[in-house]
Parts: C-alpha cells; sequence; structure tokens
C-alpha cells in the first residue's frame, strides 16, 4: 500500500507541475521545444497486435515461406528416377546398291516403330515392356514374303544385386528429400521465433522511449519552473545573476535531452514499423506500454527440457544427422560392385501383313528369352571408397556438433533464467531508488525555496531525479526482453501467443 501511494503521489506531483510549467513559464528559451509529443492520441497498438501483423508482413518471413514449398516439391525432384518412363521411337530409310553401268540397281526401304513403358522399382528391379513393328520391302523382290512385316512383344526384367540393390538404398533420396521439408519447416519455426522476439524488442524499446521521453518533457518542466523562480529571487535580492544563469543552463540541457529523447522515439517508431508491415513508415502507431512486472520467475528444468523439445535449431541439427545417416548409406553402397542380371521374354511373328504379323505373334510356338548378367567394377575402387570415409567423418562432426550445441543451449537457457531472476530483483531495487531520488529532490526543492540552497544544487538533485527515473524504465524493459529471450530459447513464444504456423 505505501509503493502504491507513492507511485501515485509521484505521478500527481509530476502531472502538476508540468502543468504549471506550461502556464507559468514565459521565457522564449524556456517553452520552444521541439519533437514529438510524450504522450499521443492515436488508438492503443498491443503487442500481441504487432505481432500479428509481423507474422503477416514481415519480409523475413514472405520469404522464408517459399522454402518449405521448394523442399516439398524436392521430395517430387528426388523420385524421377522411379517414375514411369514411356518411350515411342521410328524411323524409315530406303538403301540403293548393286547399281553399275550393264545393270539395274536393288533397293531395300524400311520401317521401324517401336514403343514401350519402362518402371524402376525401389527394390532396385528394372521391369520393361516393349513392342515393335518392323516393315522391309525390296525391289526387286528377292524373298517369298515381300514386303514382310516382323512384329514382336519384349518383356524384359532387370535386378541388382549389389550396389543399387534393396529398399534402404533405393529410397535414401526420397527420404532424404522428405527429411528436407520437415527441416525447412523447422527452419520457417525458427525465422518465425526470431520475428516474435525482434517485434518484442522493438516494441518494448519504443514504450521505453516514449516514457523517457515523458521523463525529460518532466524535467524540463522543473527546469522552466527553476528558472522562472531563481529570477523572481533575483530580482528580489534573494538570488544572484548565477543562480539564474545555472537555471537557464539547466533548461538548455533538459532541452538538449528533450530533442535527444524524441529522436529515439522516431528511431525506435521506424524500427518496429520495418517489422510490421512493408513500407508503412509514415503510419501512425498507436499507444504502446510496458506490461506489470508479474513475480513468477522461470524454474531451469522445465525451461531446459522445452527448449530440447521445442527448439528449432536443435531439431534441425537431429534432422541433418538423420541426413548425413543416409548418405553414409549410400556411400557404402557405391563401393560395392555393379552386378546385374536380367531375363526376357518374348513373342514375335513375321509376315506380309500388319495383322498377320501381329496375330503371329502371339503365336505361343514363336517365342524367344535371354538370360543376362553384367558386371562393372572399378579398379580399386579409390575414389568411391574415399566418399564413403567422407561420408562418415562428415556424419562424425556433426554427432559432435550436436552435442556441443545441446550444451549450448543448457548454457543458454541458464543464464536466460538468470537473467530473468536478475532483472526482476532489478526492477524492484530500481523503484526504490527512483522513489529516493524524489524525495532528495523534494527536501533540495524545499531548502532552495527557504534560502537555503542553490539553484546549482537543485539542478544536480534534479539530474539525479531524471537518471533514476530512467533507470527503472530501462530496468522493466531489460526484464521484459529478458523473459522474451528465454521464450525464444524455449520455443514457447509461438504458444505463448497462440499462433499456429502453416
Amino acid at each position: 500500500m505505501i509503493m502504491i501511494f507513492r507511485r501515485r503521489f509521484l505521478t500527481s506531483f509530476l502531472t502538476g507541475l508540468l502543468t504549471s510549467a506550461c502556464v507559468f513559464a514565459q521565457d522564449p528559451v524556456a517553452t520552444t521545444v521541439p519533437g514529438p509529443a510524450a504522450v499521443t492520441t492515436a488508438p492503443e497498438l498491443t503487442l500481441e497486435q504487432c505481432i500479428t501483423r509481423a507474422l503477416q508482413k514481415n519480409f523475413s518471413l514472405e520469404m522464408g515461406r517459399f522454402n518449405p514449398q521448394i523442399a516439398k516439391d524436392g521430395i517430387d525432384v528426388a523420385g524421377a528416377g522411379y517414375e514411369p518412363t514411356v518411350l515411342v521411337s521410328g524411323n524409315h530409310g530406303r538403301n540403293v546398291y548393286g547399281a553399275t553401268n550393264l545393270t539395274n540397281s536393288s533397293a531395300l526401304t524400311s520401317s521401324d516403330l517401336r514403343a514401350g513403358v519402362s518402371q524402376k522399382l525401389y527394390s532396385g528391379t528394372t521391369v520393361s515392356a516393349t513392342s515393335q513393328l518392323d516393315r522391309n520391302a525390296q525391289n526387286p523382290a528377292i524373298s517369298s514374303i515381300n514386303p514382310a512385316y516382323n512384329a514382336d512383344l519384349t518383356l524384359e526384367v532387370r535386378q541388382s544385386l549389389l550396389s543399387g540393390f534393396g529398399t534402404t538404398v533405393n529410397k535414401a533420396i526420397i527420404n532424404r528429400a522428405k527429411i528436407g521439408l520437415a527441416r525447412a519447416n523447422l527452419d520457417y519455426k525458427a525465422q518465425a521465433l526470431d520475428v516474435i522476439y525482434s517485434t518484442e524488442t522493438a516494441y518494448y524499446n519504443l514504450a521505453f522511449a516514449r516514457e523517457q521521453l515523458t521523463v525529460r518533457n518532466l524535467s524540463l518542466a522543473l527546469a522552466n519552473r527553476l528558472y522562472d523562480e531563481s529570477k523572481t529571487r533575483r530580482d528580489t535580492g534573494v538570488a544572484t545573476n548565477l543562480d539564474v544563469l545555472q537555471a537557464e543552463v539547466g533548461v538548455a540541457n533538459a532541452r538538449r535531452n528533450v530533442l535527444l529523447a524524441g529522436q529515439e522515439v522516431k528511431d525506435r517508431q521506424d524500427a518496429l514499423l520495418a517489422l510490421i508491415g512493408q513500407f508503412e513508415l509514415n503510419s501512425d502507431v498507436g499507444t504502446v506500454h510496458l506490461a506489470a512486472i508479474d513475480n513468477v520467475l522461470p524454474v531451469f528444468a522445465s525451461s531446459y527440457q522445452l527448449a530440447k523439445q521445442n527448439q528449432p535449431d536443435f531439431l534441425s541439427a537431429q534432422a541433418a544427422i538423420d541426413q548425413l545417416k543416409l548418405d553414409v548409406v549410400t556411400a557404402k553402397d557405391a563401393t560395392k560392385p555393379d552386378l546385374s542380371v536380367g531375363l526376357a521374354v518374348g513373342l514375335n511373328g513375321n509376315r506380309s501383313s500388319v495383322d498377320a504379323a501381329l496375330g503371329d505373334a502371339f503365336n505361343r510356338q514363336n517365342n524367344s528369352w535371354q538370360v543376362d548378367f553384367a558386371f562393372r567394377y572399378p579398379w580399386g575402387q579409390v575414389s568411391n571408397r574415399a566418399r564413403y570415409r567422407q561420408s562418415q567423418s562428415t556424419l562424425g562432426r556433426e554427432e559432435t556438433f550436436l552435442r556441443q550445441l545441446e550444451q549450448n543451449i543448457e548454457v543458454n537457457v541458464r543464464s536466460a533464467v538468470r537473467s530473468v531472476e536478475t532483472n526482476n530483483e532489478s526492477v524492484k531495487i530500481a523503484a526504490l531508488s527512483s522513489d529516493l531520488s524524489l524525495k532528495q529532490y523534494e527536501l533540495e526543492k524545499d531548502r532552495f525555496d527557504a534560502g537555503l540552497s542553490t539553484s546549482y544544487r537543485v539542478l544536480q538533485a534534479q539530474n539525479d531525479l531524471d537518471t533514476a527515473r530512467v533507470e527503472e524504465l530501462l530496468a522493466k524493459v531489460s526484464y521484459h526482453t529478458a523473459v522474451a529471450a528465454l521464450h525464444r530459447l524455449e520455443g514457447s513464444s509461438l504458444q505463448h501467443y497462440g499462433v499456429s504456423l502453416p
């Protein structure tokens, strides 16, 4: 109750001083104060509204939204080798041969049309079915079948036995792309958390800058009042010209502080608008305020657990290791010899017309088959074995980095928790210091009114009061910023503001 009474007394006292300064200050040096007003009449702009606008309009997030879609399409790109492939080809030509001065030439006209489909399976098997139709016509005819049509249907299966065998190897590139999509979503979440933290910090800084401007304007009002009183006391013979000069210097310093505070307000406002909008720097920013300080302190164990569960950077590093494990599997498979076996069966027919040739091809007696194998092995496998060692070393390096990242998270969370605790106490101490400085100023002002002090000592007390008020504001901003930083580490800012990412 005592603290609340002091705060209400402080507010009433400073408001009265500002009002009296505006009424009684007549000197041109003291009354002209350029710069933005300390209090704006625009509607209130809450932190939640700023975050909503930032998530909708921030340039970084707008660019980041493309990455998950790019990664999603990358899955289809990775699976391109396992899509059915349709092949259609054809040719037509004529050969003339045997021409001399004494005999006529012979001519052979040929046409070929081939169509087929091929499919590679995740097991390392390639299945293909093809159909071919040939036409040969010779002039003069040397065969009873002229023109001759040859039709065949072929089914071929080829299986890799060593390198490229099994679903693990063949699906590695697709699984890697799927993990890449998960990492892209995590990276987007990290960007969103960064934008939220930056918006919180910019909002708190603007609130501080405006409150500081209010303090500086109140300080100017006090300096104006002291200047007027010094002139009055000089005219009555109680004070000297030095007292008046000191009071005038105090007004000039107060005006300079107002100018600097006004500049900071504009800079902080532009920084916030740049985060929550696009080319909206001339927009009006409503009233902003610092939220009340709660005394609920964080617990390290729960914050650390949240950070490990929700921290996008940590989860993305874990996913990166899963990708590298797939790279090791692929690199190891490349060190194996390339051995494959194939089986092909076919039906064929040879007649003088298309229909007859196709019909003859389906006669079971006209068939063919073939079994083959292929073996390829680079001598020494130097490059492939080197790539395998590289993939193992890269995996080991990233696993070490993950452990380091986990330790860094623990260190950072411990530091962030301590920062919140320390700043919470700093706010209380700064409030006591502000109350003390106010009482010291009041005492020194009373001594000045009684002729027991000088304007210089009053100005010193006033500067101490201004410093204490600004330090109290800084303590509040530092507390809120520390809480925001802890939420960023925990990855809980989205839940805190009820944000659902696409």
